[in-house]
């Protein structure tokens, strides 16, 4: 069956939808309107993408249900022809002789803003030198907080955005299939990454460029897979950085892929070994895949997300492996690569239908190396759907040397 667009994208009647239940939101509490300056949430709410810049971009909504983005000229056209908007306003340039703030004051005056309203900052944040009042100062406005509501809708997924996370599965797959092929000794991680990423962009857009749009933001335009480091010693490093290693027998690999879809991102991750591992790599191996099982298991809609570290930590206490314990088992993922809620303990979250999870507990050993799988899964009415389907098991992921 062939992929249309109305499956890898998000419909102008969803965003339409969402703004709905901010507008419900922002009524209830009696609030006069909202003005949004991050981007992934413009992204929701507007499904424009952009690259933040220190000229300021805001999305605005009145309490009548008027939408608007505040945009410098540059995005004028831009905006225009991807947002979902009823109307955008543009100011020349930053700083200009007319802060942008001072202008977009003007706008909220026009959609009659004023008083208490929602928003996710007092002014636009200070990145790449910018430099600004904070919106209170220049307009007529008291600012509250609405970022836990944003927050709680990213992370319950549509069937769209169910299928946007699904195509990026592919694409990560396929990415991380010809990074395996390509690692062999003497090899560089750089040429390694830059070979199978590109190959496995150039195969996506063959297959469905016409209907594709990354809108990644900084995670790129298209497939990718590599190892961002985590090759021999360096893999118990859970957030090493890459180095252009060059691989040798014996390395730890830690792999990473995904692919942007429409903004949506997976998470796969493998642990692989350049020739046959010892007994003790062999041995923290199995117990890493026996932690990610636990945690699957522990998986189900209505329970909290604590109760996943919790099973976990309770695994690694049993077999007194807590020394080689970093970091929670996993994160929720979507527009941005880190979403909460989070597997940990301390979170308390119920699991809904919808919601979209990394599963990567690990093992860290400066001796032996880092061991971690991560896997994109879906809580589902009844259950758990795993997105990713890389093999996970030691013959598969064993490379010859």
């Amino acid at each position: 069956m062939a992929i249309t667009s109305t499956q890898l994208k998000i419909s102008d009647a969803e965003h339409q939808k969402r703004c709905e239940r901010l507008l419900e939101y922002l009524t209830e509490r009696g609030l006069q309107g909202v003005v949004l300056f991050d981007r992934d949430y413009i992204l929701y709410y507007t499904g424009f993408s952009f690259i933040p810049t220190e000229r300021p971009i805001g999305f605005v909504m009145n309490a009548r249900g008027q939408r608007g983005l505040f945009v410098p000229r540059l995005e004028v056209e831009h905006a225009r022809a991807n947002a979902v908007l009823d109307r955008v306003d543009h100011y020349p340039e930053y700083p200009d002789t007319t802060h942008p703030l001072h202008l977009l004051a003007a706008m909220l005056d026009d959609m009659e803003i004023t008083g208490e309203i929602g928003g996710d900052g007092d002014g636009y944040p200070w990145i790449l030198g910018y430099r600004g009042p904070l919106l209170s100062e220049v307009a007529n406005v008291k600012v509250r907080f609405i970022r836990a509501f944003i927050e709680d809708e990213m992370a319950v997924k549509s069937e769209a955005e169910l299928n946007c996370l699904r195509e990026s599965c592919k694409w990560g797959n396929l990415a991380h299939m010809l990074l395996q092929e390509y690692t062999v000794v003497g090899a560089s991680e750089t040429e390694v990454s830059q070979r199978a990423s590109s190959e496995a962009t150039l195969a996506m857009y063959r297959a469905i460029g016409p209907i594709y749009r990354a809108y990644g933001g900084e995670m790129g335009s298209g497939a990718f897979a590599g190892y961002r480091g985590q090759i021999g010693r360096n893999a118990a490093i859970p957030h090493a950085l890459a180095n252009n290693i060059r691989f040798q027998k014996g390395d730890v690999l830690v792999t990473g892929a995904s692919a942007p879809v429409w903004g949506y991102v997976s998470e796969l991750e493998r642990t692989m070994f350049l020739g046959r591992p010892t007994d003790a790599q062999r041995r923290m191996f199995d117990h890493m895949v026996a932690l990610q099982d636990t945690a699957l298991a522990a998986m189900a809609p209505g329970k909290p997300c604590s109760e996943v570290d919790k099973a976990v930590r309770a695994y690694l206490a049993k077999h007194d492996l807590m020394p080689y314990w970093r970091h929670h088992t996993g994160h929720t993922i979507g527009l941005r690569y880190h979403e909460g809620p989070y597997l940990d303990s301390g979170d308390d979250t119920i699991m809904q239908p919808g919601m979209v999870f990394t599963v990567e507990p690990g093992l860290y050993s400066p001796e032996l190396g880092g061991f971690r799988h991560s896997d994109t899964v879906a809580i589902t009415g009844d259950g758990i759907e795993i997105m990713t389907f890389y093999p996970r098991d030691l013959d598969s992921l064993t490379l010859p040397a």
